[in-house]
């Protein structure tokens, strides 16, 4: 297999090959060093690499011994908010310049275990939290499908990466569409998970260690360019580890054993203050007519409006303010709504945002609506969202869009996803 070819290659597939050894790992890895040194002085994404301890590994692996497990020898890169032992951990801000950590967050850790092999650390905005990937100690990340536009944050390096073909999948973090406006801007699969699938332990901020009570609506999210590759890593970082006191013990279903046909589907192009473009209701209504053709029953139907506004309130407790009662009872208030109204459809589908990438700096600070009004509402109510790309922009850029599920059924947002992907072909490498 050539070079190009294993770097395009999705995750599933190099672990097939890996198993059946017509690809050693260290063939592997070096492809995807080869890609990452190629494309990175472009788009800046990857901050912190460990290519010697990934061909390290790579032998390892190739001489019969390391970790087993469905990813072994599949090269992955991780957003610099998550821990990984031994790499710098500065997540954008120069006082934590020269910080290293010490260990492996729980979702890195299980990803060695089943036997993935670590490239490096990617960008972010200062603390991952931020809608466009620039910082003071990295820099600006661009967008590989045109780097003078934003891969979007706060996932972005992470997103960009991957479109770019230098990781076959990796780890970001969510709160209100940190891994979801990526993915779309950078034509991947994605998923935000239920909120307390995946453990969060090893997830750093400002303030450290983040938490459920702290702020439930981060998640760690997968990101890769096949949803098949997305499932895959899905199933090998959920479930409690015994320290993330906001996990439950709810089993992951199988995407595969979904039958989409008969699924009850709303879909909608406008939600509160948001309004998709043109461009991005064409591909909404091409993914609404896939689902149907698949035998969805889908119609439109516009889910309760606030949940952005609630989010705004959120964010402004940031900081020395304290989220008060009132807002958490509003919340509550909001997360029953939508369980009511959501009781006769299993998937919500929309866009990801009011449009493809801007232009760098054309997300932080715009005038007008704010482009993750499509995906707040999902953060708080805390259900699964799967990300696909479903079309193209006239100029060729990605246009993705969200599939949401009821609360733990990750599986059915997944499958509807799969389901989009093999009618509308997903992932386009860029030209980059």
């Amino acid at each position: 297999m050539s070079v190009r070819a294993t770097e395009l290659a999705t995750a599933a597939e190099l672990a097939r090959l890996l198993r059946s050894r017509e690809l050693g790992a260290v063939e592997v890895v070096e492809a995807h060093l080869r890609r990452i040194e190629a494309v990175n002085p472009v788009i800046n994404a990857v901050v912190a690499l460990d290519a010697e301890r990934a061909l390290a590994s790579a032998h390892e692996l190739d001489a019969g011994r390391g970790a087993s497990g469905p990813l072994r020898g599949v090269p992955f890169t991780v957003k610099d908010n998550l821990e990984a032992a031994g790499l710098p951990m500065a997540i954008g801000d120069p006082e934590r310049v020269g910080v290293v950590a010490d260990a492996d967050a729980t979702v890195v850790r299980r990803m060695r275990e089943a036997g993935a092999i670590l490239l490096g650390k990617t960008n972010c905005p200062p603390y991952g939290g931020g809608i466009e990937t620039d910082n003071p100690v990295y820099g600006r990340t661009a967008n590989p499908y045109d780097p003078a536009r934003t891969p979007g944050g706060s996932s972005g390096g992470e997103a960009a990466i991957v479109g770019a073909a230098g990781s076959p999948l990796g780890l970001g973090t969510d709160s209100g569409g940190s891994v979801r406006l990526p993915a779309h801007f950078c034509g991947l699969a994605a998923i935000k998970p239920t909120a307390g699938r995946v453990p969060v332990t090893g997830v750093i901020d400002d303030e450290g260690q983040i938490g459920a009570l702290g702020d439930g609506r981060t998640q760690v999210g997968v990101l890769a360019r096949a949803v098949e590759d997305v499932a895959l890593a899905l199933r090998v970082v959920a479930g409690p580890d015994g320290r993330d006191g906001g996990l439950a013990p709810v089993a992951l279903g199988e995407p595969g054993a979904v039958d989409v046909a008969g699924l009850r589907i709303a879909v909608f192009g406008e939600l509160g203050d948001a309004h998709a473009d043109a461009a991005t209701l064409g591909v909404l209504a091409d993914a609404a007519g896939a689902l149907r053709d698949a035998g969805a029953d889908v119609e439109e139907a516009t889910p309760p409006s606030g949940g952005h506004d609630l989010t705004v309130e959120v964010w402004s407790s940031y900081g020395d303010a304290a989220i008060g009662y009132g807002l958490l009872r509003r919340w509550d208030a909001y997360r029953a709504r939508m369980l009511a109204w959501g009781e006769r459809y299993d998937v919500l589908l929309s866009p990801v945002a009011d449009g493809p990438a801007p232009l760098l700096g054309g997300l932080a600070g715009r005038d007008g609506v704010d482009p993750a009004c499509f995906a707040t509402p999902h953060s708080l109510t805390g259900w699964p969202v799967a990300i696909v790309r479903a079309g193209s922009s006239p100029e060729g850029l990605p246009i993705g869009v969200q599939l949401v599920a009821r609360p733990w059924r990750d599986d059915i947002a997944l499958a509807a996803a799969a389901a989009l992907e093999r009618a509308l072909g997903g992932w386009r490498p860029p030209l980059l």
